[in-house]
């Protein structure tokens, strides 16, 4: 790699691939290689403003007759350029990358050029365009040796020294654990920034205005740079586990221990009169609970929503029946929230078809109530009202005590029917035509009682 003043005599250097970073890299070695570009899509000289004595490739085998070859290509598609690239790879050719990522580099080497005679190295230039537009000097770059020797090893070491760069040696598995924490982490919270739409205001603090410029930097690269950053490292996913824990944490520490002190506020998928209550009531009873508060929320999703919020203490809904199987509402909730089971716990179900007190049987044409009531009734429902239409309502109309208080409050078509516990009848003056409509009389509901992480 030896250097002589005359531009005929410097050692040619091919860069693959003219982003925003292979633009930076042609600004860092011009003054002291003569350099061709080859570029996947055509380039403008006038525009970039390439030098006279730059070459740009138009074909593969013009870019490989450097005897150095800088890689400066998207991270997702590395493997892709080396292994359409191999055939025109010349033995001792000098190969370095400069992808933000180390160990998928060192990897895609090793698998397609496993006994090659090759100089490589792994860079990773810690800088951008952007941080590198006043000059490279103390910017940090990071070299691992991998397949290179010790003469052209300390060549390029002493090149980046001679630029102002700050080197720092460590191995690709090192620099892929660190990066994850740095430049991982930075450009995820700055992502992050981007979809919160942090915008600056008259009354920002030095605070503000520096994450407003980690927002900036970071959404200035591509979308495809941070993707890529975030799926080719292999610690990325270990750091955002661990962001996504501290921020639960400290969500929750923020959250009153007790939305009403020396009382527990419990949120219900049922209503009042619902088997959701029936259950927290036989939880309460069973731990000598005496001082609490319920919140009719209806769904499952709106118990785990005002759980999250930290207007309940705890929640309680429906999981499981031993006919109908998985609570599929309860389950799509769940899958949206982060939150700590304190019990699990079954009671007995039972059902019973009611109607408004005003109202004829003859009169009825539609059953309105849960789905995993007709599941649980099905058979029955069959046999003894086939006739009758069977609909479950939307949002809050799913839960059967809703519907039955709406019937009660003529807010419901009276030829409505609903389908519950006959506690219905007495709070909402509803008529029972019949009791015990599920298809087993050893009818069982799991039920789950759960409350925030840390807390």
């Amino acid at each position: 790699m030896k250097r002589k003043g005359s531009m005929k005599t410097k050692t040619e250097i091919t860069i693959v691939g003219f982003g925003r970073f292979g633009q930076t890299l042609y600004r860092l070695l011009k003054d002291d290689f003569k350099i061709v570009i080859f570029n996947r899509s055509r380039l403008d000289r006038m525009k970039l403003g390439l030098e006279q004595t730059t070459v740009i490739a138009n074909t593969v085998e013009q870019a490989y007759l450097s005897d150095i070859i800088f890689y400066a290509v998207p991270i997702d598609q590395f493997e892709a350029v080396i292994k359409s690239h191999l055939k025109h790879i010349r033995p001792n050719q000098t190969m370095i990358d400069v992808l933000s990522v180390k160990v998928h580099p060192k990897e895609v080497f090793n698998k397609h050029l496993k006994t090659s005679s090759q100089q490589i190295l792994l860079t990773h230039p810690m800088f951008g365009p952007d941080s590198s537009k006043n000059g490279f000097t103390n910017l940090p770059i990071v070299i691992d040796k991998f397949r290179m020797d010790d003469k052209n090893y300390h060549l390029w070491k002493d090149f980046f020294q001679s630029k102002g760069l700050r080197v720092v040696e460590m191995t690709a598995k090192k620099h892929d654990k660190l990066a994850a924490n740095s430049q991982g982490l930075t450009h995820f919270v700055g992502r992050l920034l981007e979809q919160y739409k942090l915008m600056p205001t008259l009354i920002d603090s030095l605070g503000t205005q520096k994450l407003l410029e980690v927002k900036d930097q970071t959404c200035h690269d591509t979308k495809q740079l941070f993707l890529n950053l975030q799926q080719f490292n292999p610690y990325t996913r270990q750091m955002r586990i661990k962001l996504g824990k501290s921020y639960d944490k400290l969500y929750n520490q923020l959250l009153p221990r007790q939305v009403k002190r020396g009382w527990l506020t419990v949120g219900i998928q049922g209503g009042k009169g619902s088997f959701n209550e029936e259950a927290l009531h036989d939880y309460l009873n069973r731990h000598q609970i005496n001082k609490f508060k319920t919140k009719y929320l209806f769904t499952s999703e709106n118990v785990l929503k005002a759980l999250h919020k930290g207007e309940i203490d705890a929640g309680l809904f429906a999981i499981h029946n031993s006919i109908g199987g998985i609570v599929g509402e309860s389950v799509n909730a769940m899958s949206k929230y982060n939150f700590q089971i304190v019990e699990e716990f079954a009671i007995k179900i039972s059902h019973a078809l009611m109607i408004r007190s005003d109202t004829k049987i003859k009169e009825i044409t539609t059953i309105m109530t849960h789905p995993q009531v007709f599941a649980q009734c099905k058979s029955n429902l069959q046999i003894k009202f086939s006739n009758l239409k069977i609909v479950s309502g939307k949002g809050e109309l799913v839960d059967h005590a809703k519907v039955a208080k709406l019937l009660s409050e003529k807010k419901l078509d009276k030829n409505i029917a609903v389908m519950g516990s006959k506690m219905l009848a007495d709070l909402y003056d509803l008529n029972i035509i019949e009791e015990n409509l599920q298809d087993l009389s050893e009818n069982f509901t799991s039920f789950m009682l759960i409350k925030r992480r840390n807390h």
